[in-house]
């Protein structure tokens, strides 16, 4: 658990910034493997900036950082976001980081309010990686209910793999499995 200590940063530095801040969000999970922390603000009107870690346990110990800046969009229906993220994995057999693109959605049930399915997903190609790391994909989807205003229960399922530059390494699932968590809004 070496990355409880950032956890705190970060939840820290996150409700600091979201009183500048339009909307934000604090997001935690859990699986059998693995623990993840997000945070994320509105900067400005459909601007989104946002970071979070992932420790995992799942094959090998694991800890991927992320940074992201996305356009968003939110109506009644849907919720967007397309953009970049930067990625930072520092694991037992090697380190790298990327520059990757993707975006986020979901969509809200009309029969259901306070439920909305959607997913997520980034790639980060060799061209703009760094350390050990060749490229990386993250990907998940999620079921989100809306237990209040402001707090949202989901069920997911997430898969890292990463493709490492190491010989005799080659390409690594570092988090698969399925998570629940929370998500505060305000």
């Amino acid at each position: 658990m070496k990355a409880i200590l950032p956890l705190w940063v970060v939840g820290a530095l996150a409700l600091v910034g979201s009183s500048l801040c339009q909307a934000a969000s604090l997001d935690l999970n859990l699986s059998g493997d693995a623990v993840q922390f997000e945070a994320v603000a509105d900067v400005a009107p459909g601007i989104q900036l946002g970071g979070g870690v992932l420790d995992s346990d799942y094959r090998d110990d694991a800890t991927v950082w992320h940074g992201q800046l996305l356009g968003v969009e939110r109506t009644r229906n849907y919720e967007i976001g397309v953009g970049a993220r930067w990625t930072q994995l520092d694991s037992d057999f090697s380190d790298g980081g990327g520059l990757g693109l993707g975006g986020y959605g979901y969509v809200y049930l009309p029969e259901v309010p306070a439920l909305s399915l959607g997913g997520y997903g980034f790639y980060t190609p060799s061209v703009v990686t760094s350390g050990d790391l060749d490229d990386a994909v993250e990907y998940g989807v999620r079921a989100r209910y809306a237990v209040t205003s402001n707090v949202d229960a989901y069920l997911g399922y997430r898969r890292f793999r990463a493709d490492l530059d190491l010989p005799g390494v080659g390409t690594k699932t570092l988090d698969s499995g399925v998570h629940g968590g929370m998500r505060l809004v305000f």
